[in-house]
C-alpha cells in the first residue's frame, strides 16, 4: 500500500477530486489540512516552494497539483 499524504484545505476543489479519486482506488492516504495551520503551510513551502494545495506526497515523492498522470505513475495505476 502506498504512503499517500494530501496537503489540502477544505475549500480546494482539486483537493477534493484528489481526495474523491483516492477513494475510488481504495487507497487510504493522511489529509492534512493547511487552511490556519502556520505549521502546516510551512511545511508546505518547504517541501514544495508553493503555498497553493493540493501537495501530494506518495512515497516520498512530491507533485504540486493534481496532476493525474503522474500520481497514477506513482502509484503504478493504469
Amino acid at each position: 500500500m502506498p504512503n499517500i499524504k494530501i496537503y489540502s484545505t477544505p475549500h480546494c476543489p482539486y483537493c477534493l477530486i484528489a481526495k474523491n479519486y483516492f477513494q475510488k482506488l481504495g487507497l487510504q492516504y493522511d489529509e492534512i489540512n493547511v487552511e490556519g495551520d502556520q505549521e502546516a503551510q510551512n511545511k508546505v513551502f518547504e517541501i514544495s516552494n508553493q503555498h497553493e494545495v493540493p501537495i501530494f506526497e506518495i512515497n516520498g515523492e512530491i507533485i504540486v497539483g493534481f496532476k493525474k498522470a503522474k500520481i497514477d505513475e506513482l502509484l503504478g495505476a493504469k
